[in-house]
């Protein structure tokens, strides 16, 4: 959808308005995954690594 605003990281200037209700989707899962194991991750992705604390896997 035009915006009417060009975005000068789009190739053509579009700038989508739908990028906006998916900007709420990792904070649902890293809440989820903090409920669930009581570790909060502040980086995307969420690897196996991130959630044991080792460098070694993921």
């Amino acid at each position: 959808m035009w915006t009417g605003i060009p975005d000068p990281r789009s190739l053509l200037g579009a700038h989508g308005i739908g990028e906006i209700g998916i900007t709420s989707v990792g904070a649902a899962v890293t809440n989820a995954v903090f409920n669930a194991i009581g570790k909060r991750v502040r980086e995307l992705p969420i690897t196996l690594g991130k959630l044991i604390g080792s460098s070694v896997v993921g």
